[in-house]
């Protein structure tokens, strides 16, 4: 269905040209657009006039002053069509804007044919052997290498949100972009085969323009995501649950970033899959009875510090500004409370992935308290 803006604008620029009053109306004789005519019920024609010629089996009508057109979505009367007068150039108007706004019509069912099937494709509601006879009616290749990109907003979308994504995203690899939620539109596009890290490369440089581009035009609380290449459309869904995933996952584990790929979560996305009971097991095995929770900022702070300058104790201390004989014995007390010895790398890593899941418990119970 087109959207009552888009059918206004293209009538009001029909009009402007041609110099004569145009209306649209439902098959019920409804008011849907109008330039230069009063609408139902203020209109000349009454409601039920209209909807008995949308029932009849004429294509044209004239009614009083009115010449009345019926515009087509495949057989079925979508619209009709009035224009004021009754020479020869209304007539002529007439069967010219008719044809305009059935074509767009039809657009407008592709694009509709096309976003249920990357939609139902996308939620796996789809069998092998539709996805390969939907897609052949719709003139989409099945054997493309594509990726998904998750853009998550805050605010929920509405047509005009979506329009500028549209406009934004206008690129030839852009092969679609769909609503999957109030808070979720996917991007599907078209990759190049190619290494992998060159593909991740170039989807991050394509998240990066468009995040710019959506940011400048004024949506400022998205984030965008990208999930790994499906090289056939029964892919498509898997890359698009990647996406999905990366954007929890990076606000667990790596603060408020606004463009993720999956391929570069890293341990989080296995951690992000455990269940809850397995998770209290490990920390019980790791931890024993002390709680992680109390461990003071100071050790925290230079626990995080060590891992980030790759276990050098010297540079470590240096980049926190401290005596090297104040970051070991922040460590020592840190081994002291939790048995740990970060110094380690066996225990490092254990230490890190036991951070990462009391983090990723924190965020699932918070996640499921009641509002």
């Amino acid at each position: 269905m087109i959207s009552r803006k888009i059918m206004q604008d293209t009538l009001e620029g029909i009009a402007g040209i041609a110099n004569l009053p145009l209306a649209v109306y439902d098959t019920e004789g409804g008011g849907v657009a109008s330039s230069g005519m009063a609408l139902p019920p203020e209109a000349e024609i009454p409601p039920e006039e209209i909807a008995a010629f949308a029932r009849s089996s004429a294509d044209m009508q004239q009614i009083r002053e009115e010449l009345l057109y019926k515009i087509y979505d495949g057989e079925r009367p979508e619209y009709v069509l009035g224009v004021q007068g009754t020479g020869e150039q209304a007539h002529m108007v007439g069967r010219l804007a008719a044809f305009q706004i059935a074509g767009l019509v039809a657009a407008y069912r592709e694009r509709f044919d096309k976003d249920n099937f990357f939609k139902n494709l996308l939620l796996d509601n789809l069998l092998y052997v539709d996805i390969i006879s939907r897609a052949k009616k719709l003139h989409i290749a099945e054997a493309q290498e594509r990726i998904c990109f998750v853009i998550r907003s805050e605010t929920e979308w509405d047509t005009g949100r979506m329009e500028t994504v549209r406009r934004e995203a206008a690129d030839p690899a852009c092969e679609h972009v769909t609503q999957i939620d109030e808070k979720d539109v996917v991007l599907i596009l078209g990759v190049a085969a190619g290494e992998d890290a060159a593909v991740t490369e170039e989807c991050k440089a394509y998240a990066d323009g468009l995040f710019g581009r959506l940011t400048q035009a004024g949506l400022t609380d998205l984030r965008i995501s990208a999930g790994t290449v499906a090289k056939r459309l029964k892919e498509l869904s898997r890359s698009y649950k990647e996406a999905d995933m990366a954007l929890d996952v990076s606000r667990i584990f790596r603060g408020e970033e606004q463009i993720i790929c999956y391929s570069e979560l890293g341990i989080g996305r296995l951690i992000y899959q455990m269940p809850l009971p397995l998770c209290r097991m490990f920390l019980a095995e790791t931890f024993g009875n002390f709680d992680p929770d109390n461990i003071e900022e100071e050790e925290t702070q230079a626990a995080e510090a060590f891992f980030e300058n790759s276990l050098n104790v010297s540079e470590t201390a240096r980049k926190l500004f401290i005596h090297r004989n104040t970051l070991v014995y922040r460590l020592d007390k840190l081994q002291k409370l939790t048995g740990l010895d970060i110094r380690v790398f066996e225990d490092a890593m254990t230490y890190r992935i036991a951070r990462m899941v009391v983090r990723y418990m924190k965020y699932m119970e918070a996640f499921d308290q009641p509002n």
